[in-house]
C-alpha cells in the first residue's frame, strides 16, 4: 500500500508526515537548491536523482498557493527545487500570468509534463482560468491526471503529442521533463498520437474568437508547433516558447520573426523589460547557460502585445 505523500507549504515552509531522513533530505534539497541556482543550477537534477535512490517512494505534495496543489515523487531532481521557497520556475511567465489574472483567457499548456502551470492557472489566485493539459507520455500522464485530481479535476486533459499535422509518432528520452517526438522515426519508446493545435479548432475544443496563452513546451518541435496553429495564431493568441540555451542559432526565435507574421518578445534581464526583438542578436547576450531554456513570445495579438509591455511600466512602479 502506497504511503501517503509528504505535505510542504511553499508560505509557510512547513513539512509535515516526513521522517527524520526524509526532513533532512528536504533540508539538503533546499539547500542544493540555492546554492547551484547561482550558476544556473547546473548539476542540481543529477545530484537530486541520487538522493532520491536512498528515499522510500513516495510523492510530496506541494501547497503553491492557498488554492493549488501539485504533487510529485519526492526527491524528483526536476521539481525538487520547489522546495527552496525562494525560487522561481520559469519567473517571467508567472509575471504574465499573474498580471492576466483578470484576463478571460484559457490556457494550452502543451507538453504538460506533471501539470505545474495547469494547476497554478486554473487556481483561484491566478483567476481560476481554463485550462488544457496537453500530455503524450503515459508515465507523465499519470501524474498529471493525480494533479489533476486533487486539484477538483478543474482542468481538461488531452493525452497526445502536438506537431505540424495529425498522426502518429514514437516518443523517446529517459528523462521526464524532455520526452520528444523530434527523434523521429526511432523503433524505440512510446507510439503518441499526434494533433495540431488548429484541430482543436475543427474539433469545437477551442473557438477562434477567444483569448488564448499557448505554454509550448515540445523539445524539439517547437517549429512544427508553430507550423500546426496558423488559424489560432491569427487571433488573441500568445505562444510561450522555449529557446534551448545550446542552440546558438535560435532556431525557433528566428522562425518566429523571419517566417511567420507574429510580433517576437523576450524577457530581458539586463533592463528588467520585456523587449520586442528585432535583432536576434539580443538572444546572444540572453542565453548565458547552455543548458537551461529560455521563453521567448510570439504573438499577432494587438491585445497581448500591449498586455506583455504593460508589464514593463508595472515594474517600473513597483521599482520606486
Amino acid at each position: 500500500m502506497a504511503q501517503p505523500p509528504l505535505r510542504f507549504d511553499r508560505t509557510s515552509g512547513v513539512l509535515e508526515g516526513a521522517n527524520a531522513w526524509e526532513q533532512l533530505a528536504a533540508l539538503a534539497l533546499a539547500a542544493g537548491s540555492k546554492i547551484s541556482s547561482h550558476f544556473s543550477h547546473r548539476g542540481y537534477i543529477g545530484c537530486a536523482n541520487l538522493l532520491r535512490k536512498t528515499l522510500p517512494e513516495r510523492n510530496i505534495a506541494i501547497k503553491l498557493n492557498s488554492d493549488a496543489v501539485f504533487e510529485f515523487p519526492y526527491g524528483d531532481g526536476y521539481w525538487s527545487k520547489l522546495l527552496n521557497r525562494s525560487y522561481r520556475y520559469e519567473d517571467e511567465l508567472e509575471l504574465l500570468f499573474q498580471d492576466s489574472a483578470d484576463v478571460d483567457y484559457t490556457l494550452l499548456d502543451c507538453g504538460a509534463n506533471f501539470g505545474y502551470w495547469s494547476v497554478l492557472v486554473s487556481s483561484a489566485p491566478y483567476g481560476s482560468h481554463t485550462a488544457i493539459a496537453i500530455e503524450p507520455s503515459s508515465q507523465n500522464y499519470a501524474k498529471l491526471a493525480n494533479n489533476a485530481a486533487i486539484n477538483g479535476n478543474r482542468f481538461e486533459l488531452l493525452k497526445c503529442a502536438i506537431g505540424a499535422a495529425r498522426g502518429t509518432a514514437r516518443l523517446s528520452g529517459t528523462k521526464h521533463e524532455a520526452f520528444s517526438i523530434a527523434g523521429g522515426d526511432s523503433a524505440d519508446g512510446e507510439e503518441v498520437p499526434v494533433i495540431a493545435l488548429d484541430n482543436l479548432i475543427d474539433e469545437g475544443t477551442v473557438s477562434p474568437a477567444g483569448k488564448y496563452l499557448i505554454k509550448l513546451d515540445v523539445e524539439g518541435v517547437e517549429i512544427e508547433a508553430i507550423k500546426g496553429a496558423t488559424r489560432l495564431l491569427q487571433g488573441d493568441s500568445a505562444i510561450l516558447c522555449e529557446e534551448h540555451g545550446n542552440d546558438r542559432n535560435h532556431s525557433v526565435s528566428r522562425y518566429i520573426l523571419e517566417q511567420t507574421p507574429l510580433k517576437l518578445i523576450v524577457y530581458d534581464p539586463r533592463s528588467d523589460r520585456f523587449e520586442t526583438v528585432t535583432d536576434l542578436s539580443i538572444l546572444d547576450r540572453i542565453k548565458v547557460s547552455t543548458h537551461v531554456g529560455y521563453n521567448v513570445l510570439g504573438t499577432a495579438s494587438a491585445f497581448w502585445e500591449n498586455r506583455v509591455h504593460s508589464l514593463n511600466a508595472r515594474a517600473a512602479r513597483r521599482a520606486h
